[in-house]
């Protein structure tokens, strides 16, 4: 069993910066595929970032280049870091985590990012 734990969420201005933060226990952190999710209110939950166990990324048009997800395995920690932020950037954001050939995902409680002026 995973547990995931986000944590770096808050109020920040239009075109500010901010840096999530998900820490991983309970599995070989290494062997996971490490994501990044959003949902905001009244819409779907969307893909943010992903992080592959060798430290490739993928993103969506819409963050790409705005948004970078790292990960920091003696820490088993992965983190997003998310500049030029826009309104629309507004939402919960979750931390998942699936090892490669597994069906299972796991999620985090998830982290609330209010972009406002």
């Amino acid at each position: 069993q995973v547990q995931l734990v986000e944590s770096g969420g808050g109020l920040v201005q239009p075109g500010g910066s901010l840096r999530l933060s998900c820490a991983a226990s309970g599995g070989i952190f290494r062997f996971y595929l490490m994501g990044w999710y959003r949902q905001a209110p009244g819409k779907q939950r969307e893909l943010v970032a992903t992080v592959t166990s060798g430290g490739s990324t993928n993103y969506p048009n819409s963050v790409k280049g705005r948004f970078t997800i790292s990960r920091d395995n003696d820490k088993n920690t992965v983190y997003l870091q998310m500049s030029s932020l826009k309104p629309e950037d507004t939402a919960v954001y979750f931390c998942s985590a699936i090892r490669a050939g597994s069906t299972e995902l796991y999620w985090g409680q998830g982290t609330q990012v209010t972009v406002s002026s």
